[in-house]
């Protein structure tokens, strides 16, 4: 199966299922509650095809594009004829719960898998955990122009103390072209330094030029790169080219541009084999458009320590996670809306595509549950935020209602839906485009 079809399959059926969460969510509280739903549905547009229950028609439409819960009375726009099972009769504490109930059902389901996940098989790369001492810096790099030396160890950034690799990077790659004050231990010197990361790859997240000590070990091979030609695999340890060890990935980058197009000798360890291979790089696109470097075709996957948890260690582990994921969302949203961050790093549906397909083809099922514990997350997280005709904006406008005692009039509050409604379709326009010019290097090039 190619992996297109993969991509389009394992995004079908994760977001579908967080969709239905979703909804599930809406539906089971407005039926506890005594509200009338007319549809349960997946997708938009014409009905293809459903059962009808009772009051409600389940029902499958054209669309794939989200789902909802259409509940009696529920636009505020629709005549109200006063029977106690639309959603407007009833008090604005019901409505509430309703309203949050979709996205505390992803959240939730988040927190849910991400502990199976860690009860069965926790994986985290070795060296997030580590304290957050600089191995290297590339030449010409934020870090490099504000003095930062290899062996230096960050000891404080944006308020968080002696962080590790963790919790160091997510602070530069919200950071692009904006200045962030570090403090670092030099020996017995404290210094200060301030860096402004550079944005880098398609989606213009920050960098500052540095890295860890990360071993060079062989993820995906890319077809018909000389990588694949030279028969290297993954999990495939890379220690060394042309006789001189290798401490990381950033390493061996620096080193092929500049050997450029000349052969190398990699030392590879495969199992309790050693092999020596002799392989040409080639120039090639990279992950910042525009940008081509002498390459390999592999990326490169970090060195992991794997274990299983108890339930409680791994509901706790889970928790602390959707709680510090919660915290980089709200921050990139603060930081998109600032305009500090360019709207390039988010994901829309082709991202989440490409994403999905690639943690489908991983050994095991774990990569694509903790995918989509991550996409349940912001599902979770984006509705809840105070947009009018999202969940957060019904929210907003029932706290609003509630402390003025009142209803906002039905004037004021078509205006504001039209307006959201602009804002939301020009904001998935945006994202799609981004995606596409993310996907497909040299698009940009080719329009009139």
């Amino acid at each position: 199966m190619s992996d297109f079809i993969i991509s389009v399959v394992a995004v079908a059926v994760v977001l579908g299922f967080m969709i239905l969460i979703h909804e599930l969510g809406h539906y089971a509280v407005a039926k506890l509650l005594g509200v009338r739903v007319e549809q349960f549905a997946i997708g938009f547009g014409k009905r293809l095809f459903g059962i009808r229950k009772g009051d409600t028609d389940y029902r499958i439409n054209a669309i794939p594009l989200g789902g909802y819960v259409k509940m009696s009375g529920e636009n505020p726009m629709d005549e109200r004829t006063g029977d106690p099972a639309e959603f407007l009769s009833h008090p604005r504490w019901h409505r509430f719960l309703i309203a949050i109930a979709g996205p505390a059902m992803n959240i939730l389901l988040a927190i849910f898998l991400l502990t199976v996940v860690y009860m069965v098989h926790y994986e985290y790369p070795v060296f997030l955990d580590k304290p957050a001492v600089i191995e290297g810096i590339k030449d010409g790099s934020p870090a490099a122009k504000a003095g930062v030396q290899p062996g230096d160890r960050i000891i404080q950034v944006d308020g968080i103390k002696n962080p590790t690799w963790e919790q160091l990077q997510p602070q530069v790659w919200l950071s692009p072209n904006q200045p962030l004050n570090i403090t670092i231990q030099r020996g017995d010197q404290i210094l200060q330094k301030t860096i402004v990361p550079q944005p880098v790859t398609s989606s213009d997240v920050g960098s500052a030029g540095w890295y860890p000590t990360e071993p060079v070990i062989v993820g995906h091979v890319e077809a018909d790169t000389p990588a694949a030609k030279i028969g290297l695999q993954e999990d495939d340890r890379i220690v060394a080219m042309n006789g001189k060890p290798l401490i990381s990935i950033e390493t061996m980058i620096e080193r092929l541009q500049q050997t450029k197009s000349q052969p190398v000798d990699l030392t590879v360890i495969r199992g309790n084999q050693t092999l020596s291979l002799h392989v040409t790089p080639v120039l090639s696109k990279t992950e910042d458009p525009g940008q081509e470097r002498y390459r390999l075709g592999f990326l490169n996957k970090s060195e992991t320590k794997v274990t299983t948890l108890p339930f409680a260690q791994a509901l706790s582990l889970s928790l602390d996670q959707n709680k510090k994921y919660s915290v980089l969302i709200l921050q990139l949203a603060k930081k998109i809306v600032e305009r500090k961050v360019s709207l390039r790093a988010v994901s829309g549906p082709i991202g989440i595509a490409q994403d999905a397909g690639y943690a489908a083809q991983q050994k095991g099922w774990t990569p694509l549950m903790e995918l989509t514990a991550g996409i349940s997350l912001n599902l979770g997280i984006f509705n809840l935020l105070p947009i009018p005709i999202l969940d957060g904006g019904v929210i907003l406008f029932l706290l609003i209602e509630g402390l003025m005692r009142r209803d906002v009039s039905l004037r004021i509050k078509e205006r504001v839906y039209q307006a959201a409604f602009v804002f939301l379709v020009l904001f998935a326009v945006m994202v799609i485009y981004n995606d596409l010019m993310k996907t497909l290097p040299g698009l940009m090039d080719r329009l009139p």
